[in-house]
C-alpha cells in the first residue's frame, strides 16, 4: 500500500501564495505520475498540473504562469507553488499519484487527504 500525506492549503488573500506538498510512502517501486486536482462543491475534481516520470508539466490554462509544479524524486514527494492566488483558485486541493507496488510491480492510482485553499478578494 501507498499512503499520501498533503500538506500547505489555508487562508490567503488574492495576489498571494501557498505551497502545497504532498509526500508519498509505503509499498513504492517506482512512480511513474504525480499531479494536482482540485474540486469545488458541485462540479467535478479537474487536473491542475501534473507530469509523468521524465516528462514536461501541463497545466491547465487557468493557472499557467501562475503554479508551477515540481518534484522531489529522492524523497517521493511533489509540491504546488501558487502565485498570484485570485478567489476562483478556492478549492479542495487533491494530490494524485501512479505508483508501481514494490510488491506487485503493478501501477496504481492513490490520493491525499486533500487540502482547502481559500483565497479571499
Amino acid at each position: 500500500q501507498v499512503q499520501l500525506v498533503e500538506s500547505g492549503g489555508g487562508l490567503v488573500q488574492a495576489g498571494g501564495s501557498l505551497r502545497l506538498s504532498c509526500t508519498a510512502s509505503g509499498s513504492i517501486f517506482s512512480i511513474d505520475f504525480m499531479g494536482w486536482y482540485r474540486q469545488v462543491p458541485g462540479k467535478q475534481r479537474e487536473l491542475v498540473a501534473g507530469f509523468r516520470s521524465g516528462g514536461n508539466p501541463n497545466y491547465t490554462d487557468s493557472v499557467k504562469g501562475r503554479f508551477t509544479i515540481s518534484r522531489d524524486n529522492a524523497k517521493n514527494t511533489e509540491y504546488l507553488q501558487m502565485d498570484s492566488l485570485k478567489p476562483e483558485d478556492t478549492a479542495v486541493y487533491y494530490c494524485k499519484v501512479t505508483a508501481i507496488d514494490s510488491g506487485t510491480y503493478r501501477p496504481s492510482d492513490y490520493w491525499g487527504q486533500g487540502t482547502q485553499v481559500t483565497v479571499s478578494s
